[in-house]
C-alpha cells in the first residue's frame, strides 16, 4: 500500500492539477490514517475546487478525527448548503455538534438523519438526544416524535451545569432560590407554603447568555429543557396559536421536574393595550392562563423567561406567581470574558494566546460578541490554511485584528435601555441598570 501510495504523489507531483488523482491518493492516505498528508491533499484540491463534494466530505472526517470540532462544522455546513450531505456525513456532523453544545442543531440534523434511516441507533448521540432509553424499544416514529414534539419544539436533557456559565453568580442564586432549592428541599418550602415551581424573567442586551443559563438550569437539576419562541406558536389559523401554547405547556407538565424557556417573551408577553388584533391578544390571555395553571397545575414546572425589551412587557406578566422575579444580565465583566474566551478556543488549533489581554480589550462585549470574534479570526485562518495547503493555527495577533472588526453590540441596547432606567422606572424595576452606567436615579 506505501508504495502505491509515492507512486501516486509522484504521479500528482507531475500532475499537481489533475484532481481526480489527487482525490484517489488523499483517500488512500485516509485509510492508512495518514491524516496530516491526506489533510494536505484534501486541502490543495479545496483550493483548486472550493465546492469539491469528496474533498469536503474527506477534510472534515479528519477534522473530526483531529477534534477540530468547529472547523469540521464550517465543512458539514457547506455540504448542507450544497444538498451534498450524506447519511454517515450526518452522523459525523451530529457528533461534531454535540461536542461543541450546539444541541438544537444537532437534534434537527439527527432528526433529517433518522427519517434517511428510521431504525439508526447509537448509543452515544441518543444518550444525549433522546429522553428515554433505547432499551424501552420504541418504534422509529415514536423515536422522531419524542425528538420533536408536534414538530414545532424540541424537548432535551442538557448536561451543562452552573460550573459551565462563566461569572452570573447574582442571578445563579436566585434562580438557585425560587427554583433548584424547591425541588431538593421540598418538605422545607412546602412548610412555607412555597409551590415547586414559578417564573424568573431575565433582561439585558442579546447575546449575553440567557438562553445558556437556563439550559444549565435545567442540567442543574437533571430536568428536561423546553425552548419556546413566537415563531413555535403562531399559526395562520384562528385558535390554533392558542393550542399550540397549551401544547407546550401540557408537554412540560407530562415531564416534570422541567424547565420551559420563553424566548423574547416580549412578542408574547407585549401590553394588551397596545394589541390592536383580537386573535393575538387572545393569545396573549392564553398565555396568561397557561402561567397560572388555571387548569392544570404547574406544580413542578419552572418556567425562565428572557427579553431584551422588559419595558414592552405587560406588567401582568410581573404578577406574583408568573414572573415575580426580574433579574438584569449584564454583558460579562472581565473575569468572566477570560473565562468565556478560553472555553471558545479549547480544542481549537491556537497558539499561546493571552486570554486576559483580549479580555481586557473588549468591555462591553457580550458573550455572543466574543463568539463572533473567535468565528472571524476561525474564517480568516481557514482560508489562509486553504491557500497554503496546511493548517495555520489562531494567534494573539488573529484575535487583536478581529476586535478591531467587530465592536460590542451592546451599546445600542445600553442607549435605549438608559432612558427608561433614568424616566420610567417609577418602581425601581431598571435599578440595576442604573447601576452598571454608574448612573444615580
Amino acid at each position: 500500500m506505501n508504495e502505491i501510495i509515492e507512486q501516486l504523489k509522484q504521479a500528482v507531483n507531475i500532475s499537481p492539477e489533475n484532481i481526480p488523482l489527487r482525490l484517489h491518493l488523499a483517500e488512500m492516505m485516509l485509510q492508512q490514517n495518514m491524516l496530516p498528508e491526506a489533510s494536505e491533499q484534501f486541502s490543495a484540491v479545496l483550493k483548486r475546487d472550493h465546492n469539491n463534494t469528496k474533498a469536503l466530505s474527506g477534510l472534515a472526517a479528519i477534522y473530526c478525527e483531529q477534534n477540530k470540532y468547529s472547523a469540521a462544522i464550517i465543512l458539514f455546513e457547506q455540504l448542507q448548503q450544497q444538498n451534498d450531505l450524506s447519511f454517515d456525513n450526518k452522523i459525523k456532523f451530529v457528533r461534531c455538534l454535540l461536542k461543541e453544545n450546539s444541541i438544537i442543531q444537532a437534534k434537527e440534523v439527527y432528526v433529517q438523519a433518522l427519517k434517511e434511516q428510521p431504525n439508526f441507533r447509537d448509543t452515544e448521540i441518543d444518550s444525549v438526544l433522546r429522553t428515554t432509553g433505547i432499551e424501552t424499544g420504541m418504534d422509529a416514529e415514536s423515536l422522531l416524535a419524542e425528538l420533536s414534539i408536534s414538530g414545532k419544539f424540541f424537548m432535551e436533557k442538557p448536561s451543562i451545569k452552573f460550573g459551565d456559565v462563566g461569572g452570573m453568580h447574582k442571578l445563579k442564586n436566585e434562580i438557585s432560590l425560587k427554583i433548584i432549592q424547591p425541588l431538593k428541599n421540598p418538605e422545607l418550602y412546602k412548610a412555607f407554603g412555597k409551590k415547586i415551581g414559578g417564573g424568573i424573567l431575565m433582561y439585558g442586551p442579546p447575546g449575553c447568555g440567557k438562553t445558556f443559563l437556563a439550559k444549565a438550569t435545567a442540567g442543574e437539576i437533571d430536568a428536561k429543557f423546553i425552548s419556546l419562541g413566537l415563531h413555535d406558536i403562531l399559526d395562520m389559523w384562528m385558535g390554533n396559536s392558542e393550542k399550540n401554547l397549551h401544547e407546550v405547556f401540557e408537554a412540560a407538565r407530562k415531564n416534570k421536574p422541567c424547565v420551559l424557556f420563553i424566548d423574547e417573551v416580549d412578542a408574547l408577553g407585549a401590553s394588551r393595550t397596545d394589541m390592536r388584533q383580537s386573535a393575538m391578544r387572545q393569545i396573549i390571555n392564553q398565555f396568561l392562563a397557561e402561567l397560572d395553571g388555571v387548569k392544570d397545575s404547574n406544580e413542578g414546572v419552572l418556567i425562565l423567561a428572557a427579553t431584551n425589551a422588559p419595558w414592552s412587557v405587560d406588567s401582568a406578566f410581573r404578577r406574583p406567581g408568573r414572573f415575580d422575579r426580574v433579574i438584569f444580565v449584564a454583558p460579562p465583566d472581565e473575569e468572566s470574558r477570560k473565562e468565556i474566551l478560553l472555553s471558545l478556543l479549547k480544542d481549537k488549533p491556537a497558539e499561546k494566546i493571552d486570554a486576559a489581554a483580549v479580555a481586557k480589550l473588549t468591555p462591553n462585549y457580550s458573550g455572543a460578541d466574543l463568539k463572533a470574534l473567535i468565528d472571524i479570526a476561525t474564517e480568516s485562518k481557514l482560508e489562509e490554511s486553504l491557500a497554503k495547503g496546511e493548517l495555520q493555527p489562531l494567534t494573539q495577533k488573529d484575535l487583536i485584528k478581529a476586535i478591531k472588526q467587530h465592536k460590542a453590540t451592546t451599546a445600542e441596547w445600553f442607549s435605549t435601555a438608559r432612558n427608561y432606567a433614568l424616566y420610567a422606572n417609577e418602581t425601581g424595576l431598571y435599578d440595576e441598570i442604573l447601576a452598571y452606567l454608574n448612573l444615580k436615579k
